[in-house]
């Protein structure tokens, strides 16, 4: 167990790291990358290439395994389905990340400037994310998961 949370630590700080390093905590770098049409700041397409690249490679050494390391099977997403859902919450994480230059693991990460803008970005994602999981919840015991609660009024 103490093995596993020391993985997951380490892991953790090479991945602040990785994102310190190569800017994504300057939300004007990522609105630098964004404005393609302005002064556009081609510099996050190499550290997009690194990461891509090193998760192709290492997600196809790592499934040749029988079994992950401190698990007993890989679990792995089935369902690729593209629906509104999907689609949706992409569209509004990514005018979220456009407008203000952060999403989450940037956020987190930049939080140790103690930064009252970020603290109030992060504070706000949480409720964000608190009321999601909790209107979900509720309107998921509905026959219709909730999308006709306003029309039955």
């Amino acid at each position: 167990m103490i093995a596993k949370c020391m993985t997951l630590f380490a892991a953790g700080i090479i991945f602040s790291l990785g994102i310190a390093i190569s800017g994504l905590t300057d939300p004007k770098k990522i609105i630098g990358f964004l404005d393609i049409t302005g002064h556009w700041n081609p510099s996050l397409l190499f550290v997009m290439l690194g990461a891509v690249s090193t998760y192709y490679i290492l997600h196809r050494l790592v499934l040749k395994r029988n079994s992950p390391v401190y698990a007993e099977s890989f679990s792995l997403p089935t369902n690729r389905q593209i629906d509104l859902r999907l689609v949706s919450g992409a569209i509004m994480f990514g005018f979220g990340w456009g407008l203000i230059g952060f999403c989450p693991g940037p956020a987190l990460t930049s939080l140790a400037t103690l930064n009252p803008q970020i603290l109030i970005f992060l504070l706000s994602m949480s409720v964000g994310m608190y009321l999601y999981g909790a209107l979900d919840t509720r309107f998921a015991g509905q026959p219709d998961s909730g999308q006709g609660i306003l029309e039955n009024k």
